[in-house]
């Protein structure tokens, strides 16, 4: 079933990349009395998300800040090398957080994996954006067709805030 607004994000184990290496981070207290957008991606390096998706993020992350968000992070089933690899390839710098859900277990506990084996892909997360305050998720924004970022772009989300 999928998350609605009002509820609690799960704690899940995620990573970011340190100066070692992949660090993990529990998603419960990464969340811990912050507001912050979150935008989910299929898969780093894919058209949709490297081109039309993180830009509008990195492009209105002033913009998101003012109206009182503590911090940006954007989460795929990808794993933490390749978020860091995609994270200096679109310039995004200090400006958002790449979240690693390498086995899509965040994805999975809100009901929001997509399958596209089909396609070659495996398992990833559907495309979305959320505003979440404190754990708690206060705006979702789900992609209704693939290949778009619409509902889920910068745009739209800042609209909410």
């Amino acid at each position: 079933m999928t998350i609605s607004v009002g509820e609690t994000l799960p704690d899940v184990e995620l990573y970011t990349m340190g100066e070692e290496g992949p660090v993990a981070v529990s998603s419960a207290e990464y969340f811990k009395g912050k507001k912050t957008v979150l935008f989910a991606i299929p898969g780093a390096f894919t058209p949709t998300c490297h081109l039309n998706h993180a830009p509008g993020f990195i492009d209105l992350n002033d913009e998101i800040k003012a109206k009182g968000v503590d911090q940006i992070a954007c989460i795929s089933v990808n794993d933490a090398f390749v978020m860091n690899a995609w994270n200096a390839a679109i310039g995004a710098d200090d400006k958002i957080t790449m979240l690693a859900d390498g086995n899509g277990d965040f994805a999975k506990a809100i009901g929001l994996e997509l399958d596209v084996t089909a396609r070659g892909l495996g398992l990833r997360s559907h495309r979305y954006a959320m505003i979440v305050d404190d754990g708690v998720v206060q705006v979702l924004n789900v992609e209704s067709a693939p290949g778009q970022a619409v509902s889920s772009s910068a745009k739209k989300l800042l609209e909410s805030l």
